[in-house]
């Protein structure tokens, strides 16, 4: 690549791939180092991804900060120890006596600015480390709550027990959190099933690539620079 390269890429995260993932894959098709992104997807989320190359990489802070759109589902009645399915699922309570107006009734105290606290399973450092380090070794991290902002939780559809939802949150906005602190407002616990990030600021997961296309075009265009 001539210098001085810069260049953003809107991708599709697919599933069970770390964001690294697919940082490295890129990073392996461009060939340069300056690869990185702006704003971690788990494993089991989808979604767009921003990942910056070159001198484009001074920007990733500023792509971090701008709001996040997302959809997806909550399972209530069980929960799980870092509540996604990346844990196991444990029965809390029967949520069949759940109505949609219940479970609208307790979403809206969940919009706004909110206190939220992190998942355990999570890469915030608590004295220097990464807590879910410690929660890997049945560790128990004594985490703050943090100011956050949902200035959009839509229910989109209720099947019991599945909640359908749209979030647009600010920058450190946990959507397991949000699923956790439903669940417990609902008295019968709740997980994230599913989640996809739609929106990062300005820029769409309409306007992304899957990875793989992706990688290819890369691939052949630096062929054609050689």
């Amino acid at each position: 690549m001539e210098e001085p390269y810069g260049e953003v890429f809107l991708i599709n995260k697919p599933l069970e791939w770390t964001s690294f993932d697919v940082v490295k894959k890129v990073r392996n098709a461009l060939k340069i180092k300056k690869v990185g992104h702006a704003g971690t997807l788990d494993p089991l989320a989808t979604g767009l991804l921003i990942v910056c190359a070159g001198k484009m990489t001074k920007q990733i802070d500023s792509f971090m900060g701008q709001e996040k759109e997302y959809t997806g589902t909550f399972e209530l009645g069980s929960t799980t120890e870092s509540f996604d399915l990346e844990q196991e699922v444990v029965p809390v309570a029967d949520p069949s006596h759940l109505t949609e107006s219940d479970v609208e009734k307790a979403i809206s105290h969940f919009r706004g600015d909110i206190l939220q606290i992190p998942p355990m399973h999570s890469a915030i450092k608590v004295g220097g480390k990464r807590v879910y380090e410690a929660a890997r070794k049945g560790k128990v991290v004594q985490m703050e709550p943090r100011p956050v902002q949902v200035s959009v939780f839509e229910l989109v559809k209720f099947e019991n027990p599945t909640v359908h939802f749209r979030i647009v949150c600010s920058k450190g906005t946990y959507i397991r959190s949000l699923a956790r602190d439903l669940g417990e407002a609902l008295n019968v616990g709740a997980y994230m099933s599913s989640l996809c990030r739609t929106r990062i600021g300005g820029y769409k997961l309409s306007e992304a690539k899957e990875l793989e296309p992706l990688i290819e075009e890369i691939k052949n265009r630096r062929n054609e620079n050689l």
